[in-house]
């Protein structure tokens, strides 16, 4: 399942990143501008939008997004405790709403609870090739048949790859959308990860760009 989260607030944004990528693949914007760009090449199963966010806030932004037909299911996160807030943001075609500050567990029932009501479904196997598939859900590939089990960072390294398809992405990039703020590995230890990747779905699926990082393809 994949979920883009707008926020911009850099502490409360790193918090959620953290925990919700334990779970789901999650992009990040910090304003509408943002969300645009990633909507250009991606869908999202669900949107998590701060109202109060500098330019267009989450209330207009939505509106926008729902005049282009676009129905994906938005929980709004904010700090405001007016009602009217809440009540334009269901006229508008929000679906949940929850007050700053919040239990990061709270947001995660939200999200499932949305997900159920949807339909979302986060068993969907990802066909990597003819042979090999990867269920993210279950931290397996499916090989020939076989299945075998990813270790944690293994499993968010891939989904990455897979949401990233085909973008140079810096090992800069991968340190900081893998692995928490506060336990940055090393060069080598990324490139190991990235070696036991290759050695299950294939060498030609990751490349390496000397001095510019990998590329999944």
């Amino acid at each position: 399942m994949k979920i883009l989260l707008m926020e911009d607030d850099a502490v409360l944004s790193d918090i959620l990143l953290d925990f919700l990528r334990e779970n789901y693949s999650v992009e990040y914007a910090f304003n509408s501008d943002d969300v645009y760009k990633h909507l250009e090449s991606q869908k999202f199963d669900i949107f998590i939008f701060d109202i109060n966010v500098a330019g267009l806030n989450g209330l207009e932004l939505l509106e926008e997004l729902r005049a282009y037909s676009d129905t994906t299911p938005t929980i709004f996160i904010t700090a405001y405790t007016d009602t009217a807030y809440l009540k334009k943001a269901f006229d508008l075609g929000a679906h949940d709403y929850i007050k700053k500050p919040f239990e990061l567990e709270e947001l995660n029932v939200r999200i499932e609870n949305t997900k159920r009501l949807f339909n979302i479904d986060t068993t969907k196997e990802i066909k990597i090739t003819e042979q090999i598939s990867f269920c993210k859900e279950f931290k397996e590939i499916t090989k020939d048949g076989v299945k075998l089990s990813l270790g944690a960072k293994d499993c968010l390294l891939l989904s990455y790859f897979l949401a990233n398809q085909k973008r140079v992405l810096s090992s800069e990039e991968l340190m900081q959308n893998v692995w928490d703020f506060d336990t940055t590995p090393s060069d080598a230890t990324l490139r190991s990860h990235i070696r036991t990747l290759r050695d299950i779905i294939g060498k030609e699926k990751i490349t390496t760009l000397r001095g510019s990082g990998y590329i999944y393809e």
